[in-house]
Order: C-alpha cells, then structure tokens, then sequence
C-alpha cells in the first residue's frame, strides 16, 4: 500500500512540475493558440479564487488514474516505457476523447483548444503510466 501511495504522490509532483512548464513552453511558443483563446474567453474562470482547485490537479488525475491503473496494469505488456504509452492510449480513448467531444459540442471553444486539450491530457497519463509501470508494475 506504501508503494501505491508512493506512487502517486511521486506522480503527482512531476505531473505537476511538466504541467507548468509545458504550460510556460506552450504560451511562449504558440502565445497565438493559449494567450488569445483564453484572455478573453468567458468560460475561462482567471479571478484566483479557485486556484488550488487549479493547482491540485495533476494530483487529483494522478490518483484517479493510480485507481485505473490498479485494475488494468496487468494488460500491458512489455518494459516500463510501452506500458506507459498503452496506459496513456487508453486513457486517451475512454476517458478524453468522450469528453472532449461534449465539451466541443456544448461549449464556445475552438478545435484547436480541444485538440490541445486533448494531447496535454494523453501527455499527463502517459506520464503517469511511465511512472506507475516504473514503480508499481
């Protein structure tokens, strides 16, 4: 149970740190694309006073993907890296590409944004993946 936990704090504190240095890279390198479409996008929430709830994700996602990890991990097969990479696939199949459908079809957001969306949210489990197959395999 200790290495479980382990796990994904460990996940977490990374997934964190890449999470705001791709974000950093990508406003810096596409300022186009991130800067324009959420300066003046109303759905985008930029007050502070739900920072930690923004700030706290990539600790939330990775212990909801150590849950799905714990009762899938014994279908991926071969070395840390691949496993990582099959986990980040499925996770992209069964849970983003659903949601970023309804989010496309429901809300004022351009396809560009939900196809960033979308390879940011393949990033962070193939990370995770790597991480959990490294750890706890």
């Amino acid at each position: 149970m200790k290495k479980i936990i382990l796990s994904g704090l460990l996940a977490g504190f990374i997934l964190s740190i890449g999470s705001y240095g791709g974000l950093y890279l990508a406003v810096r390198f596409f300022p186009k694309l991130f800067v324009d479409a959420y300066a003046n996008n109303p759905l985008i929430n930029s007050d502070g006073v739900k920072d930690i709830l923004f700030f706290s994700h990539a600790f939330v996602l990775c212990f909801a993907l150590l849950w799905f990890w714990e009762r899938i991990k014994s279908l991926f097969k071969g070395n840390f890296l691949w496993r990582g990479i099959k986990f980040g696939f499925v996770y992209a199949i069964v849970g983003l590409i659903p949601i970023m459908w309804i989010t496309y079809s429901a809300m004022d957001v351009t396809v560009a944004m939900v196809v960033s969306w979308l390879l940011y949210g393949f990033f962070q489990a193939t990370i995770t993946g790597i991480i959990y197959a490294k750890i706890n395999p």
